[in-house]
C-alpha cells in the first residue's frame, strides 16, 4: 500500500512539476531553474525504475539474458543476481566454413542487489566486456566462460580443458566491483606453470614445473615472487575486454 500511495505521488509531483514548469519557467533565475530541473530529473528516474521488481527487468533493449548466478556479494544475506547478458545484432551472425552459423554478438554482465523489499538495485552494468562464446579458439576451441559466487567474491572463470584455466576474483568496493585476484594454470598433459596475483599485497606467485618435459615423473614446482606495479585499481565497470587484460 506504501509503494502505491508513494507512486501516485510522484506521479503528481510530476504533474505538477511538469503544468508549472511552462508557465514560471521564464521568472525563475538560472540557480532555481537548475534545481527544479535535478528533482524533476530524480522523480522521474524514479518513476521508470520503480516498476522494475524481477532481476530480468534490468535487462536493457538489444540484449537477452544468456546465464544468471545467486549469491550474496555485499554481506548482507540476502541473495544478489549476476545476470549475464548477450547482444542480438543480426550483423553478428556469421557463417563458419566448418562450423555453420555462429553467434558472434559480445557478452555483458549486470550486478543487483536485493533490497529489502525484495527488489533489486543495479549495481554495475558493462554490456560487451565479453567475447562471444562462438568465437574462433584457432588450433583449440575457445575457452568457455562462467561466472560464480563464493564468501561474497564474483569469480569469473575461464576454462580451457586440459590446456588450463585463469580465474579473475572481485570484490564490491565502493559502489563498483574490485580486481583483487588473478589465478592460473596452464599445461598440456601436465601442469606447466601456475601464477597467482594479490591485488591488494601487489605480490605475484609463479611456480614452473620443472619436470615440465616429463610427463612420466611427479611435478615438481619452483616458486619465485615477484611485485606487481599497480598504478590504480582495476574495476569491473570500466574493463572493455576481458580478453585484452594482461599481468
Amino acid at each position: 500500500m506504501k509503494n502505491i500511495f508513494f507512486s501516485v505521488s510522484i506521479l503528481t509531483a510530476l504533474f505538477l512539476l511538469e503544468s508549472c514548469n511552462k508557465s514560471k519557467e521564464s521568472q525563475l533565475p538560472p540557480a532555481a531553474k537548475n534545481e527544479a530541473l535535478s528533482v524533476e530529473k530524480v522523480l522521474e528516474d524514479y518513476v521508470k525504475t520503480a516498476d522494475k521488481k524481477k532481476p530480468a527487468d534490468f535487462i536493457p533493449k538489444g540484449f537477452v539474458l544468456f546465464n544468471e548466478v545467486e549469491g550474496d556479494l555485499n554481506n548482507d544475506g540476502r541473495k544478489d543476481h549476476v545476470l549475464i547478458i548477450k547482444g542480438t545484432k543480426k550483423d553478428k551472425i556469421v557463417t563458419d566454413e566448418y562450423r555453420g552459423k555462429l553467434d558472434r554478438n559480445r557478452r555483458g554482465i549486470i550486478i543487483l542487489f536485493k533490497t529489502e523489499d525484495n527488489s533489486y538495485k543495479k549495481i554495475l552494468e558493462n554490456n560487451n566486456c565479453f567475447s562471444s562464446e562462438n568465437e574462433d579458439g584457432g588450433v583449440y576451441y575457445a575457452p568457455e566462460m562462467e561466472v560464480s559466487i563464493d564468501k561474497n567474491n564474483l569469480y569469473v572463470n575461464y576454462m580451457h580443458g586440459r590446456y588450463g584455466y585463469w580465474t579473475y576474483t572481485f570484490k564490491f568496493r565502493k559502489n563498483d566491483f574490485q580486481l583483487i585476484g588473478y589465478d592460473a594454470s596452464s599445461g598440456g598433459a601436465i601442469v606447466q606453470n601456475e601464477t597467482s596475483i594479490n591485488f591488494l599485497t601487489g605480490k605475484k606467485q609463479f611456480k614452473d614445473n620443472i619436470n615440465k618435459d616429463e610427463e612420466d615423473r611427479e611435478e615438481v614446482f619452483k616458486e619465485t615472487w615477484s611485485k606487481v606495479d599497480i598504478q590504480k585499481p582495476v574495476l569491473l565497470s570500466e574493463i572493455k575486454d576481458f580478453d585484452e587484460l594482461s599481468f
